[in-house]
This record gives C-alpha cells, sequence and structure tokens, in this order.
C-alpha cells in the first residue's frame, strides 16, 4: 500500500483541451433544449469553459487536498481517499460511489464528517473515511474482463481490512448502494451496518400491495425514459466504447446528461446545482485516466453477476438505512418493499437533492449521516 497523488501532467491536459477546442458539433434544434439529450447550447457553453477558463492546477490542488492510498487488492491497484478523523478509528465509513460519479461527488462532505468539531459539530460523530475510486473507475485499475458489484463488494471488504478496519460502516448511491447491499449479504460480518440513498438490490419478492404494484410500475416507466444508456452499456459496451473514444466532447455530453436529467431542479437550475468546474472535474476523472470504457463494462459485469436481485433465501441481514431524495432516476420504493429483503432499522426522506446525494445537498447528507450513526449507538 502507498501514498498517492493526482499528477496530470498539462501535456496530457492541452491535448485533449485542443480536441475540445476543434470539436465539431452536430447540427441539432436548439430550442429543445434537454429533450433529445445533453443541449446544444449547453454544451457548447461547457466546451468554451473547458477550452477557455478551466484551470488545471487547481484542480489538481484540490483532487490531492486529502490524503489518497494506492492498495493491492486481488491483483488489481484500487485507489481511494482515506482520511482518519478525528476521532480516530472509531467510525470507520465506506463511501461509495457509482457511474457516472467518481471521488469527486464527496468532495463538500469529507471535512464535516472526518472533522465535525470545525463545523459546530461533536468530535464523537467523526467518520474515518474510506472512499475508493470502483475499480475501472478513477485513478483505479481495470479489471481484464467486467466484474459487477458483487465481485466489488468483496474487493471493497478486502480494502477495509488491509486498512485495519475489521468492522465498519458503508454507505452508498447508484452502484454503491448495490456494492453495500453485497457487502451485508456476503460480507455481514465485518459491516456494522450499510446506508443507502438508492435501493439498486431487489428482494426475492414480488410486490403484494396496491403500493408496491404501483412503485413497481413507476421504476418500469422510467426505466422506459430515462434507463436506454443502461441497456446498452449493460449488453454492448465495447460498441459505446468505439464511439466514445478519443472524444472528449462525445464523452462529456454522454455523462452531463445524466447529471441533468437525474438531478433535482424542482426549485434550482441545473447551472445552480453542478458549477461547471465540479462537472468538469469529475469528467476528467473519467478521460485523464482512459476509464469510460472500463466503468460502463461495470454495467455488463453487474448483469453477468446478477447483482440486482437477492439470491433466493437471502437477504441484507446488516442494519439498514434508507434515505429517499426526490431521485428522478428511481422512484423511492414503500417501506414494506425494502423489509422484504432489508432488515430496515431507519428510514428518512430528504427534502431536496436528487441522484448525486452528497454533491446536491451536502449540508442534509452530513446530518442524516450523522443521525444514522447516533442511531446505530443506541
Amino acid at each position: 500500500m502507498n501514498d498517492f497523488k493526482v499528477d496530470w501532467t498539462a501535456a496530457g491536459f492541452d491535448q485533449l483541451r485542443r480536441k475540445v477546442r476543434d470539436v465539431s458539433l452536430p447540427a441539432l434544434p436548439q430550442e429543445n433544449g434537454w429533450s433529445y439529450g445533453c443541449d446544444p447550447a449547453y454544451l457548447r457553453s461547457f466546451l468554451d469553459f473547458w477550452a477557455d477558463e478551466f484551470s488545471l492546477d487547481a484542480c489538481v490542488r484540490e483532487l490531492n487536498r486529502f490524503p489518497q492510498i494506492m492498495a493491492r487488492v486481488d491483483d488489481l491497484d484500487i485507489h481511494a481517499i482515506h482520511v482518519i478523523g478525528e476521532a480516530r478509528g472509531t467510525n470507520p465509513l465506506l463511501l461509495l460511489h457509482g457511474w457516472p460519479g467518481s471521488v469527486v461527488e464527496f468532495r463538500d462532505v469529507i471535512e464535516p464528517l472526518a472533522f465535525p468539531s470545525r463545523f459546530g459539530g461533536s468530535a464523537s460523530d467523526a467518520f474515518d473515511l474510506v472512499i475508493p475510486s470502483l475499480p475501472g473507475f478513477g485513478f483505479s485499475a481495470k479489471p481484464a474482463s467486467p466484474i459487477g458489484a458483487r465481485t466489488t463488494a468483496g474487493i471493497m471488504n478486502t480494502l477495509m481490512q488491509q486498512l485495519g478496519y475489521d468492522r465498519y460502516l458503508a454507505q452508498g448511491g447508484d452502484w454503491g448502494s448495490g456494492i453495500a447491499a453485497w457487502l451485508g449479504i456476503e460480507h455481514r460480518a465485518a459491516v456494522k451496518g450499510i446506508h443507502l440513498n438508492y435501493v439498486l438490490v431487489h428482494p426475492d419478492a414480488q410486490p403484494q400491495t396496491d403500493e408496491e404494484r404501483e412503485w413497481k410500475t413507476k421504476v418500469e416507466r422510467t426505466q422506459q425514459t430515462l434507463g436506454a444508456y443502461a441497456q446498452l452499456q449493460g449488453s454492448k459496451p465495447a460498441s459505446l466504447a468505439y464511439a466514445m473514444h478519443d472524444n472528449p466532447a462525445a464523452q462529456a455530453a454522454w455523462i452531463l446528461e445524466r447529471f441533468h436529467d437525474w438531478s433535482d431542479r424542482r426549485e434550482r437550475s441545473f447551472e445552480e446545482i453542478f458549477p461547471k468546474e465540479r462537472l468538469l472535474a469529475n469528467i476528467l476523472v473519467y478521460l485523464m485516466n482512459d476509464a469510460f470504457a472500463s466503468s460502463t463494462n461495470f454495467y455488463l459485469g453487474s448483469w453477468m453477476e446478477g447483482v440486482r436481485q437477492m439470491p433466493s433465501g437471502h437477504t441484507v441481514d446488516v442494519p439498514t438505512a434508507v434515505t429517499c431524495y426526490p431521485d428522478p432516476r428511481m422512484p423511492a420504493p414503500p417501506q414494506s418493499w425494502v423489509r422484504k429483503g432489508y432488515d430496515l432499522r431507519r428510514w428518512n426522506v430528504a427534502p431536496q437533492g436528487g441522484h448525486f446525494a452528497a454533491m446536491e445537498a451536502p449540508a442534509f447528507f452530513v446530518e442524516d449521516l450523522r443521525g444514522w450513526l447516533n442511531d446505530s449507538r443506541r
């Protein structure tokens, strides 16, 4: 295990910037905005910001603000931010991102979670934080063949053991919630509890109440309107990789569409929720590490592993907390449905924030996790 720092060269970034400046965008109906995909006007402004205003040095300084490690796990180099909080190892917490997120998602919550006394909280509420780049994502190594959330749960458990955390908590959204659930299914001896802001792994059961059936219908409808990308990435990711390779503008458009469509824009505009600098930092974690293709392989790997359905007779038997954000990507399930497969101990409803909870509503995210920690002590 070694210390790690992001060391992106200006030459590599300038090569990307030249491609961005030279890009030729297709002629699309401007008046339809985001209706057909990434808004052409927004994408043009985003690429102009990238070409003329974005500071690579500032981005790298921010990425290196917290300690990082590179650990060897199952023949893969796994990158992680590792922050020892002021409680000094009392509450180890594994924070898990998904696609198209990265460790950048957690930038605003790291310090309040690790050092709460600096923000009006109690030092006893501090977490030790382990925030990994998933295999094939960001700074972590690329698996030789697709793996999914079930295999990754084993990798994450080994990482936590290597760091000296025999027992720990896990929190996740998107694929991170799937990894957390599989930790609770197959590595429960090491997991004190899990917190989900997205229920990805479903119980081995059928909807029985009107509320459950109505929710299932909403899920199917949402898959029709917002899930086409997942069908492609989970079946033919290589075809997408050919189209995206060596095309930073196309990769940016593909990722930006998800951030737009999955965010809670009821009270704030997309630009208010996500500054361009933050979105581009997240996109560069993919581009500068050539991780677009390997990250989308995670969908195929997860399909092959059957991660979205609990095996017959299996449940998540560790204490589970679920927080329902107004996430356009996935309607929140009824509590009755979650209880069919999870040991549900805490249920919370967020007033604001969509799919990328820690980015969209960092103050609530921190408060919620502190509440979860205090509940787990009772």
